[in-house]
């Protein structure tokens, strides 16, 4: 069963995208989302093998390397962590699958989207079912490449071209850090199988070597290393500038590839390597404050951002900021907990942000729409409840988490605890507000679409609505159902070995004000954000014009990408310009093809004028040739 999980989809991508022609769009969209209901059903049974207390499973396919020390299988390892993203993927990638069957009802390549998201699943599930790090690299470069094709697939477009290639060429910058970390790993412990690496960190714990100059800790550079390629995939501060462009893609890509997959690979990453990092603690400063930073900093780009996709992937990133510093203050159980409702709700949220772009004909901006929520009263509904599980709604499943995440940094003896804490709750009501103002914005007020009719305006069909509902039971049971098994106080024995404690983790019970300050906090944000964003819009207008310098910083997005423009982007392609009209025009084509072809025309010019016609002018030139033959002989 287990080869079948990760399979399934593979062959679901050569159907799809081999025959996809031959069988037709409705054939292959049936055939890629049959093959991922069935990986889905063996991932949830694994996961309740693993509930009810199963053993690790390592299934061997075949023997990638052997060569000298270095050996090392392409395996299917199956712990609970893998039980657990194993059913996060594949569930939502059902669910993503099956909605597309819909929103891509009108777009000509059907069977090559489909193909690609199958794709997309196969690598996450390489990269999360690996036992040792280069069989993980693989399916991290996999995803790469699949996110490369799916953000780029209306390749027609210039702005998804551009941002593929960016999606693409930022995260080599993180890919290049995991790599020289796997090299660093592989140097001091003469192996990248995860068992035995684990094994020998303890032993390094005094390594030094030196870098840059600088003497440092292996353990920490490694970490660090390891990180930089997490903060790639996962869209961390520095590293993020890829996620809003990424939006360029269809809505089911945006659902993939932010709410399950690709971007929490770097999570996934740091959890699985928590042997090594709990070793570090400079690293795991490092993390809480990056995360912190980054939940933190995308939250204030949300709230003044006018793209539905785009609010939603901001919102993405930030949650992801509260997952690593929860993995950074060595509450690595309640990361991945996180990472678990997220999917759900987030999920949730795309693909609703799709019903309604598919409803108003591929709008996004939110000030041209408001006052549809009678509409499309499906979407309204399921989009209400995802962003009352997103913004922390007593006993629906985000709640449960984030409120787990913060009470693990309150009292987290990490130095940089109590700032991820002051942050945490900060950014939680900043979510709240910019989740309130996409609901309020979108759905209420007067309809403001000049381009688009209003009685135009249409409820999604049931093949788009039936994945919602399905992703809405997770948003509301998902939190509390896995709560115990999960972050509570027996879930050593439910993690076993796949989550590795220094130290007994145990949640504490804060004071009082701290557990009710959120909560309450993001029921009077309802009612201020409808007063604000409905009933008296003209406040918030006044704000933009009297604050317009902070405004214009938080709708440029803090010139992140205007920065690295002007640092990266122009010099290297200054650079490059100088090469290529000084090396390569000039030295290589001018001596090389160029220069050869224009030596050979001067030539053949030349001797054209030898060809007059005239007989006694070749006669001529054959006695003068004689003559320097004959000359030549005698002397």
């Amino acid at each position: 069963m287990a080869y079948t999980i990760i399979f399934a989809p593979l062959i679901g991508f050569l159907i799809a995208g081999l025959f996809g022609r031959r069988i037709g769009d409705l054939s292959s969209q049936i055939i890629t989302s049959s093959l991922i209901f069935l990986s889905a059903i063996i991932s949830c049974y694994y996961l309740y093998q693993f509930i009810i207390g199963s053993d690790v499973l390592n299934f061997i396919i075949f023997n990638w390397i052997s060569s000298g020390q270095l050996n090392l299988n392409w395996s299917i390892y199956i712990d609970t962590l893998t039980a657990v993203m194993l059913v996060v993927v594949t569930s939502v990638s059902f669910l993503v699958h099956v909605y597309s069957i819909g929103y891509m009802s009108h777009d000509p390549d059907k069977p090559r989207f489909m193909s690609y998201l199958s794709l997309f699943t196969f690598a996450m599930l390489m990269l999360i079912t690996s036992d040792n790090f280069l069989q993980l690299f693989f399916g991290w470069e996999g995803v790469g490449l699949a996110s490369y094709l799916l953000i780029g697939f209306w390749f027609k477009k210039p702005s998804a071209n551009a941002a593929a290639i960016k999606a693409f060429v930022v995260n080599r910058v993180g890919d290049f850090g995991l790599a020289i970390g796997i090299f660093l790993i592989y140097k001091y412990t003469g192996s990248l199988n995860f068992s035995e690496v684990f094994q020998a960190i303890p032993s390094l714990l005094d390594e030094k070597i030196n870098f840059i100059g600088t003497d440092g800790n292996l353990i920490t550079y490694i970490c660090v290393f390891l990180f930089i390629g997490a903060m790639g995939k996962s869209a961390q501060l520095f590293l993020h500038t890829w996620l809003p462009d990424a939006m360029e893609g269809p809505t089911p890509v945006s659902a993939l590839i932010h709410a399950a997959t690709m971007v929490t690979a770097g999570v996934f990453l740091v959890v699985r390597c928590s042997p090594i990092f709990e070793f570090s603690p400079f690293s795991q400063s490092l993390i809480v404050t990056i995360g912190a930073s980054t939940a933190f900093f995308a939250a204030t780009i949300g709230l003044v951002q006018n793209d539905i996709k785009k609010v939603i992937a901001y919102s993405t990133c930030s949650q992801l900021g509260y997952m690593f510093f929860a993995a950074g203050i060595g509450a690595y159980h309640i990361a991945i907990f996180h990472l678990f409702t997220h999917a759900f709700f987030k999920a949730l949220l795309f693909l609703c942000a799709g019903s309604v772009i598919h409803s108003l004909h591929e709008e996004q901006d939110i000030r041209k729409m408001g006052g549809i929520y009678k509409k499309i009263p499906y979407t309204y509904a399921f989009m209400v409840i995802g962003t009352l599980a997103i913004t922390g709604f007593p006993f629906l499943s985000g709640f449960y988490s984030k409120d787990a995440i913060l009470e693990a940094a309150y009292f987290s003896t990490n130095s940089m605890g109590m700032y991820a804490t002051s942050i945490g709750v900060f950014t939680a009501l900043l979510t709240s507000i910019y989740s309130w103002r996409l609901i309020y914005k979108t759905f209420h007020g007067n309809y403001k679409n000049e381009n688009y009719e209003f009685d135009k305006v249409h409820e999604s069909p049931p093949v788009i609505l039936i994945p919602l509902f399905i992703l809405t039971i997770g948003a509301i049971f998902a939190g509390f159902v896995f709560k115990d098994i999960f972050i509570g106080t027996d879930h050593q024995s439910f993690w076993k070995s796949a989550i590795f404690f220094k130290e007994q983790f145990e949640l504490k019970h804060p004071p009082l004000w701290f557990l009710l300050f959120t909560p309450i906090s993001g029921v009077i944000i309802i009612f201020a954000a409808y007063y604000f964003y409905v009933r008296n819009e003209k406040i918030l207008e006044n704000l933009k014009h009297t604050h317009k310098p902070l405004y214009k910083f938080l709708l440029n997005k803090w010139y992140f990408d205007e920065l690295y423009d002007f640092l990266f982007t122009k010099p290297a392609k200054a650079i490059g310009s100088f090469f290529w009209s000084k090396g390569d025009v000039k030295i290589i084509d001018g001596f090389g093809p160029n220069g050869l072809a224009k030596i050979i025309k001067i030539l053949s010019d030349r001797a054209v004028l030898f060809q007059s016609g005239y007989l006694y002018h070749y006669a001529f030139v054959i006695l003068i040739g004689l003559t320097i033959l004959l000359t030549y002989l005698i002397i």
